[in-house]
């Protein structure tokens, strides 16, 4: 299955799992499936004879093709199926194929009978999106479990809440590590989702009528699927695309959810944050000419997947726009793009649980960090306190003018409304000093850590 990812930068933007499964022999497998699987549901339709499955059957094995030689005829006749289909009649009819059988000219002629081109691939690509949204899933369990574990681990660690990237209030750092789970979780049912209702088998000859097999289409329908393991779908699909928009949809998704957990995980790394890390090890984070740098490799590949995916998916769902009953050209753009999407969305998802199961937390650093703005990332939970004796206005703007009054002194807020009289007034000295301990201030904060990772027990 061609792609746009060269053997030497897939690795750095796909997975192990996922390069098998888009490889090109892997591919050509899939279709030559389609092919023997086709012979023995005719042959128990009654559609060809029974002794024309067996040697088609032995003849679909992907090792005896010359892949080069595919791809350069389906430049001449349009797509890899014309030309594989050659192939393979030959194949069948020779005199001593590899399977041992004799000579077999009758069974070449059933060969593909009654099917399209467009029946094989696209049935090889649901055989190949089915193998990879397994390795995706298997990954995501690893990812999801990796996050829930670090969750429980420090729901009661305090980290900077940030918003528009500035200290905003204190939280669980668990609550973070949660949300990162149960984003992945959402992507894990929709992948289960999709396995059952976006694959289906592609069979419709010409047209999509199976004119060709007169009153038997639908019976060699059935019997293809099961020998396939796909869902029948009600009626071929040939130009109505929304299965395939609809996974490369999810896979985007995916990406984009690894992308926001790298990027925070990038910020965290920053040296002057330094709160989090992705897992050190010998020559990782290096850089060529500065020894001392340890840069987050994980969250660039995450992040660079996160960045390709939406043009990727993007292209699928223009593909949806076809005309009549088979389209020239939009089904001809997923071929590359659909398993190039699969390879960044399978990196991203691998990058990911690289952090998931080895991130270093810096809980000192985080509590370095609360204290950083003299005691400011508490002016809300001040501001609240003394809401209740003077109301929500005039406590904002007594906060504020104290907020202000510690920034230009250089001094602790808590110091300055200490010396507050419209505040102590209405605040006694320990009240205010409870005030300023992060975790005091977290309002729901555990009670949604434990609503989240209970939502990871909801599997379909």
């Amino acid at each position: 299955m061609s792609t746009s990812l060269s053997p030497l930068l897939a690795p750095m933007l796909s997975s192990a799992a996922m390069r098998a499964v888009c490889d090109d022999a892997a591919y050509l497998q899939n279709m030559l499936d389609f092919e023997a699987a086709l012979a023995r549901s005719e042959a128990a339709a009654g559609v060809i004879p029974d002794e024309a499955a067996g040697p088609i059957g032995a003849a679909c094995r992907a090792e005896s093709f010359d892949s080069a030689a595919l791809a350069e005829a389906a430049v001449r006749s349009g797509n890899l199926a014309i030309p594989l289909v050659k192939a393979l009649t030959a194949e069948v009819a020779k005199s001593d194929n590899k399977s041992g059988n004799k000579a077999d000219k009758e069974a070449a002629r059933y060969v593909h009978w009654g099917a399209t081109s467009q029946d094989v691939i696209d049935t090889a690509t649901m055989l190949t999106l089915r193998a990879g949204i397994d390795a995706l899933l298997a990954d995501l369990d690893r990812a999801v479990a990796g996050f829930a574990k670090l969750a429980r681990q420090h729901r009661d660690t305090a980290v900077v809440a940030r918003t528009w990237l500035q200290h905003a209030l204190p939280m669980p750092f668990g609550l973070k590590l949660a949300e990162y789970a149960a984003s992945l979780h959402r992507s894990r049912k929709r992948l289960r989702r999709l396995g059952r209702d976006a694959l289906a088998l592609q069979f419709g000859g010409a047209a999509g009528t199976l004119a060709a097999l007169g009153d038997k289409g639908m019976a060699v329908a059935e019997k293809l699927a099961q020998e396939l393991e796909l869902p029948l779908p009600e009626a071929p699909w040939h130009t109505h695309r929304d299965r395939i928009a609809d996974i490369a949809s999810t896979f985007a998704i995916i990406a984009g959810s690894c992308g926001k957990i790298a990027r925070d995980v990038s910020l965290m790394m920053q040296t002057d944050v330094a709160e989090a890390f992705e897992p050190s090890g010998e020559g990782r984070g290096g850089s060529s000419t500065m020894p001392h740098k340890r840069n987050p490799v994980a969250a660039a590949t995450a992040l660079a997947a996160a960045t390709m995916a939406p043009n990727l998916a993007a292209t699928i769902l223009a593909a949806q726009v076809q005309d009549h009953e088979r389209s020239a050209g939009p089904w001809h753009a997923e071929w590359p793009t659909l398993p190039t999407l699969m390879l960044v969305t399978s990196g991203a998802l691998a990058a990911i649980i690289d952090i998931a199961e080895g991130l270093e937390v810096d809980a000192a650093r985080m509590r370095i960090n609360l204290d950083a703005t003299k005691g400011l990332i508490m002016a809300e939970a001040v501001s609240m306190a003394l809401a209740e004796k003077r109301g929500k206005s005039e406590a904002h703007h007594l906060i504020e003018a104290a907020s202000k009054k510690a920034v230009a002194e250089r001094k602790h807020l808590r110091d300055v409304l200490k010396a507050d009289p419209q505040v102590t007034a209405e605040l006694a000295a320990d009240r205010i000093e409870r005030l300023f301990e992060p975790m005091a201030y977290q309002g729901a904060s555990q009670a949604l850590i434990d609503r989240l990772l209970a939502s990871l027990e909801d599997l379909p």
